[in-house]
């Protein structure tokens, strides 16, 4: 298959282009670089030792996009082009309603006047809000606290009613829940511009010496520690899902009239705690992290973790890597790039 990675020098995009490609796929990656360094894309050529087309450009330029898609052969796209900051979203939701949700369209439009639909969606678990119980399955309620989590579910909604319209699409959206870890290479990374908004990197950043300490959004919550619960799950496990879906929807034979529109989690099946994965980190790193306690942070919830068994039901798909590996691989991508891909 020949596919449109939009965002595909980000931190999940660049993961999932390196799987593409491993699995024999060939993989054209669009970014506008808002969030990602050119120096992902040289990462993604070293590591699968080829030449990966890159064109910098923004899901909302409809001209530029009508170009690509004129002078390449898409079989299928994974869209991950989307401002994803929650803090961020709050002050600026304009913004991301027109980067996420209006870009989408633009890039929709584009797909079906070249007759492109086959669809992987990179959705995300804030579309669940803060659920009731755990496991967190697809058929829980909507409650998006933020303008991020609420730009993904209007997308979902917007290609549900596009498969409603028009069955031949094929879709998948898969939720995921907090993705964390590193290419094994040490080649590639999470590399945030500014402030990290994710535990892995500010953990690691303090670990290289970039910060001076971790600050724990609060201890009172009604877990074993006293601190929030998540599902971490490694960046190649979630790279592969992309793949193993990408797959699932291409054995949807649309010739019928029928495609497909499927929501999956992805996800380990169980949580860990902030301060589980500062130990964890210690451990591998083998020297104390610096942190302190300070006030919760507004729409945090105690514990959220997924039940992935459909996805596993549907294309085989499961997370291997446990938190060790984790922290291992992020420790080895943060301290061999202290700067990330401005050490290059």
């Amino acid at each position: 298959m020949n596919v449109l990675v939009t965002g595909g020098a980000g931190y999940i995009g660049s993961h999932t282009a390196i799987e593409l490609l491993a699995a024999g796929h060939d993989a054209t990656l669009l970014d506008n670089l808002s969030n990602a360094s050119p120096g992902a894309v040289g990462a993604i050529r070293l590591v699968a030792n080829r030449e990966v087309p890159f064109v910098e450009g923004d899901i909302r330029d409809g001209e530029l996009l009508s170009r690509l898609f004129k002078e390449n052969d898409f079989d299928a796209v994974i869209h991950f082009a989307a401002l994803k900051a929650v803090g961020e979203s709050v002050a600026m939701p304009l913004q991301y309603y027109d980067n996420n949700v209006a870009g989408t369209g633009c890039l929709l439009d584009c797909m079906a006047v070249q007759g492109v639909k086959t669809l992987v969606f990179s959705s995300s678990a804030t579309v669940y809000g803060q659920p009731a119980t755990n496991p967190v399955r697809e058929d829980f309620p909507f409650a998006p606290t933020n303008p991020y989590g609420r730009s993904k579910l209007m997308i979902e909604q917007v290609l549900r009613d596009l498969h409603a319209a028009d069955g031949s699409w094929r879709i998948s959206c898969l939720r995921y829940f907090n993705p964390v870890g590193a290419h094994p290479s040490g080649e590639i990374g999470e590399d945030p511009l500014g402030t990290p908004n994710n535990l892995l990197p500010f953990i690691s950043q303090v670990a290289v010496g970039r910060r001076k300490q971790l600050e724990v959004f609060g201890d009172d919550y009604p877990t074993p520690d006293g601190t929030c619960i998540r599902d971490y799950v490694h960046i190649t496990d979630l790279a592969k899902g992309h793949t193993a879906a990408l797959d699932y929807l291409l054995r949807q034979t649309p010739a019928d009239g029928n495609g497909e529109f499927a929501v999956h989690n992805l996800g380990t099946g169980r949580g860990h705690s902030v301060l589980e994965v500062v130990a964890a980190f210690e451990a591998v790193t083998g020297k104390p992290l610096p942190y302190r306690i300070v006030g919760r942070r507004p729409g945090d919830c105690a514990a959220c973790y997924a039940d992935p068994s459909l996805a596993r039901k549907d294309f085989g798909w499961s997370a291997r890597h446990d938190l060790q590996r984790m922290c291992e691989d992020v420790w080895r991508w943060q301290s061999t790039h202290p700067q990330g891909f401005r050490s290059e």
